[in-house]
């Protein structure tokens, strides 16, 4: 299998820094109803309550609260095309990470500290506290220096695997919807 190397994308790391910082335009949009499975739509719900309906983070989330019920800080994840362009090399044998959007966006601290808000479509996310650290899933897909460039010291800020967010106002997003900084 031909994974990235840390070489490659640390040699990125500059592309990916220059991405738009506001008004990325959603390149793609992906339901995950159960674990494996992939639905590119054109169009989705956002809700406060369920986040996205039909999601498996309505019943088998990564992250709950103590008495078991979903944390909603997770309910919605965006990742830069950038990085996908960059780990996703087999697109034929190798699963798509399953990130909620796609675009070409500047997740960074700087650019989109916690609680910022998102407006896209005629929903409304707020960035969440929760680090998406990539998990075993995206070591096993992309490589173990596609997971372990997400978590170099220097990169944590810059957010290279995302941004996880919740819902704060329900509302519909399709493909190309403008995501727009609050």
């Amino acid at each position: 299998m031909n994974q990235v190397t840390m070489a490659e994308l640390q040699a990125a790391l500059p592309n990916v820094l220059a991405a738009p910082k506001d008004n990325a335009p959603i390149e793609q949009l992906c339901l995950r109803p159960d674990f494996g499975e992939r639905n590119f739509v054109d169009e989705m719900q956002l809700t406060k309550e369920f986040g996205i309906p039909g999601e498996r983070w309505n019943y088998a989330p990564w992250l709950k609260y103590e008495d078991g019920t979903t944390d909603p800080r997770i309910q919605v994840s965006i990742l830069g095309t950038r990085v996908l362009d960059l780990v996703w090399r087999d697109r034929e044998n190798t699963p798509h990470p399953g990130d909620s959007f796609m675009a070409d966006m500047d997740f960074s601290h700087a650019n989109m500290p916690v609680g910022t808000l998102l407006n896209i479509g005629s929903a409304t996310l707020r960035v969440s506290d929760k680090f998406n650290d990539a998990c075993v899933k995206w070591k096993v897909r992309y490589g173990k220096d596609a997971k372990d460039w997400i978590v170099v010291p220097e990169n944590i800020t810059h957010r290279l695997r995302g941004v996880l967010c919740e819902v704060v106002k329900d509302g519909w997003v399709k493909t190309g919807d403008l995501i727009q900084k609050a």
